[in-house]
C-alpha cells in the first residue's frame, strides 16, 4: 500500500460482443472487444465532507444506501463508490468522484461495468491502494448484480480488458491477435431489452429445446471459425459469419426493425458484415468495413442513415 493521495484517476472503456451473443448465456464461446473509443475516466479527490459524484448520469450527494427510488445509472455510481470504500475498509466520508466520458446506457456497450470500473480503481488509488485485476473484477461485479440480477462476468472482463478477448462458461481469456479489425459500433437510439430478450429465448427454448439449440450451436461454431479468421485477417470471411450471425439472431426474436435497418445500412455502405451486437431488441448494430481507410465513410454513412452515434471500436489505426 501506498500513501493516500490528494486527488486520482481511473478509467475503463466500453465494450462490444463481435460474435456469441445469447449462445454465451448457454455455455457457448463469444468474442468480445473493447471498444477504446468511448473511454470513462474517474477523477477521485479527497474532500472534508461527506460523499459526492458527478458523473453523466447523477449529481450530487450520495445516498446512505441503495435506494431503489434513483433512477437505474444513479444508483450504480452509487454503489460503485460505496462498495469500493467497503472493500477498503474507509469510512463513508471525504470522497469527490467526476467521471467524465460518456457510454449511452442500455445500448449493450457494458455502461454499468465500465463506470464501476473506473470509479473503483479511481477510489482505490486515491486510497493508496492498486487493485489487482481479481480485486477489481468482483467490484465490479457487485455492481453488475445489482444491474442485471446474475451477470455473466463478460462485461466486467471486456471493459478492462487491453484487447479482445473469449469467454466461455464463466472465464475470460485474451484473444491472440495481429491487430483490430475495422469494426464500427452504432447506436439505434433505442435503448435495448437485454432481460427481455434473454426471456424470450429461453422461452423459445422450453418450446423448441432442439431447434434453438440447434441455433446456438450454429452461432458457436461461427465464433470458432472467426477465430481463424482473426489470426489470418480474413476479414471478407469474417464479415459473412457476422452476417450469418444476424440472420441467427434474427430468427431468435431479438432483433428488431431499427437495428435491422442499421444492418442494412452499413451493408449498401460497403461494410463487409454487420450485426447487433449485445441483448438486442434495440442498442447497437457492429459493422466491420473492408479496410481501415473506410472507417469514417461508414461511421458517416450510418450517421446518415439515423444512428444517434456511431464510433470506431478502436481509437488508434485498425489493422
Amino acid at each position: 500500500m501506498q500513501q493516500p493521495e490528494r486527488w486520482a484517476e481511473g478509467s475503463a472503456h466500453a465494450k462490444t460482443i463481435l460474435l456469441g451473443e445469447h449462445a454465451v448465456v448457454y455455455g457457448r464461446p463469444a468474442i468480445a472487444f473493447p471498444v477504446t473509443s468511448l473511454t470513462l475516466v474517474a477523477h477521485a479527490r479527497s474532500t472534508d465532507g461527506g460523499l459526492s459524484l458527478d458523473t453523466p448520469y447523477h449529481h450530487g450527494a450520495v445516498a446512505g444506501d441503495d435506494s431503489l427510488s434513483s433512477p437505474r445509472e444513479e444508483r450504480l455510481a452509487e454503489a460503485a463508490l460505496r462498495h469500493t470504500l467497503d472493500h477498503l475498509g474507509r469510512q463513508h466520508h471525504g470522497v469527490d468522484v467526476t467521471v467524465t466520458g460518456r457510454i449511452p446506457a442500455a445500448r449493450g456497450l457494458g455502461s454499468s461495468a465500465a463506470v464501476a470500473s473506473a470509479i473503483a480503481s479511481a477510489v482505490a488509488r486515491l486510497e493508496g491502494v492498486w487493485l489487482s485485476y481479481e480485486e477489481r473484477f468482483e467490484l465490479v461485479q457487485f455492481v453488475e448484480r445489482i444491474a442485471h440480477g446474475t451477470p455473466s462476468g463478460l462485461d466486467a472482463h471486456a471493459t478492462m480488458a487491453e484487447g479482445p478477448i473469449i469467454f466461455e462458461r464463466g472465464t475470460a481469456r485474451p484473444l491472440p491477435h495481429k491487430g483490430v479489425p475495422p469494426l464500427v459500433v452504432a447506436d439505434t437510439g433505442v435503448a435495448g431489452h437485454t432481460a427481455a430478450a434473454v426471456a424470450g429465448v429461453r422461452a423459445r427454448r422450453e418450446r423448441d429445446a432442439s431447434g434453438v439449440d440447434a441455433r446456438l450451436d450454429a452461432i458457436a461454431a461461427l465464433v470458432e471459425g472467426a477465430l481463424d479468421e482473426l489470426r489470418s485477417r480474413d476479414y471478407v470471411g469474417l464479415g459473412e459469419r457476422m452476417n450469418a450471425c444476424h440472420s441467427i439472431l434474427s430468427e431468435l426474436g431479438v432483433s428488431s426493425p431499427e437495428l435491422d435497418a442499421l444492418v442494412s445500412a452499413a451493408r449498401n455502405a460497403g461494410a463487409l458484415g454487420a450485426k447487433l451486437t449485445g441483448g438486442g431488441q434495440g442498442g447497437c448494430i457492429i459493422a466491420l468495413a473492408p479496410r481501415a481507410t473506410d472507417v469514417p465513410e461508414l461511421v458517416a454513412a450510418l450517421s446518415a442513415a439515423g444512428a444517434t452515434g456511431a464510433w470506431p471500436v478502436t481509437d488508434k489505426e485498425a489493422a
